[in-house]
């Protein structure tokens, strides 16, 4: 299958692209970044600078192609101004939906974000509803991240509607690799008051490129929406008993299932997907949240 993946430099693109080119998939990788003008090393996938907030720039990336994966995004609202944000993440999508609508592109899969329901950049904080927090949770943002995200999934439904494609949403959780764990994520193992807003979640960026070759050779109808976390916490504390702790009763406790449970559930991914994570924090960090001698 020929699958344009965007954002192909960034850490989940790369991660997507060698996924996506492992299991036989033709792959061209977009950027902003320049190509390199050098003898390429065997099975690199074709790569093409494009800037995707221009419409004629995404509709040429994407003829040709069987299936998108879209990740390409400024990936948080804290270090450009609000309107550079939600303008570069939009109308990416938007562009990049609507060449794929016009093409006849069978498949597209829509990098999204944990952050859609609005409780992780907010103006006015306030907490989830419940936990784990899943697909049905409510979605109020506030900042012009999430809120762009948020649209962005509003233009899957609405491709879905007018068109034969079949489009695929993952929110993925915080996403680590060997080089962050440590940094990101051990303040939490060693210390669960480090709560963070995504209630001490978190996903390997490998698994979260099987999720994405799951959902590009998916044959799911219409568009569905999918959170990809780890189904454990960072730390492995006690989720029942933390969230208690650090929160009192202010977040709705559902059922767990496993004591260790991550803040977002992925029971649907595991549902629907197959998608079954084979990694953890584990694997890269001891029990004092530092990095493990063998990794």
């Amino acid at each position: 299958m020929r699958v344009v993946v965007t954002g192909a430099h960034g850490k989940v693109g790369r991660a997507a692209v060698k996924a996506l080119a492992e299991a036989g998939h033709e792959v061209t990788a977009t950027d902003l970044t320049r190509p390199v003008w050098e003898r390429h090393e065997p099975e690199t996938p074709r790569y093409v600078q494009a800037d995707l907030t221009d419409a004629g720039q995404a509709f040429a990336v994407t003829h040709g192609a069987e299936a998108v994966v879209h990740a390409a995004a400024i990936p948080d609202p804290t270090s450009n101004p609000a309107q550079v944000v939600f303008q570069n993440n939009l109308m990416s999508t938007f562009n990049m939906i609507e060449a794929a609508v016009r093409f006849g592109v069978p498949r597209f899969v829509n990098i999204s974000s944990e952050t859609v329901p609005g409780f992780f950049f907010p103006e006015r904080p306030f907490l989830p509803d419940y936990a784990p927090v899943d697909e049905e949770h409510p979605i109020r943002p506030q900042d012009p991240y999430a809120l762009a995200k948020h649209f962005g999934e509003q233009l899957m439904d609405a491709a879905v509607r007018r068109s034969d494609i079949r489009c695929i949403s993952l929110r993925p959780s915080w996403v680590q690799h060997e080089g962050n764990y440590e940094r990101n994520l051990g303040p939490q193992v060693r210390d669960a008051s480090v709560v963070g807003a995504g209630l001490w979640s978190y996903i390997d960026v490998y698994d979260l490129a099987d999720a994405i070759v799951l959902a590009a050779e998916s044959e799911l109808p219409g568009h569905e929406v999918f959170y990809i976390a780890s189904p454990d916490n960072a730390g492995g504390h006690d989720f029942a008993a933390s969230l208690r702790r650090y929160h009192g009763d202010r977040i709705e406790l559902r059922a767990l299932a496993r004591p260790d449970a991550s803040g977002i559930s992925c029971a649907k991914a595991h549902r629907l997907l197959g998608w079954t994570p084979k990694r953890s924090w584990r694997d890269y960090l001891d029990e004092n949240g530092r990095t493990r001698e063998d990794v």
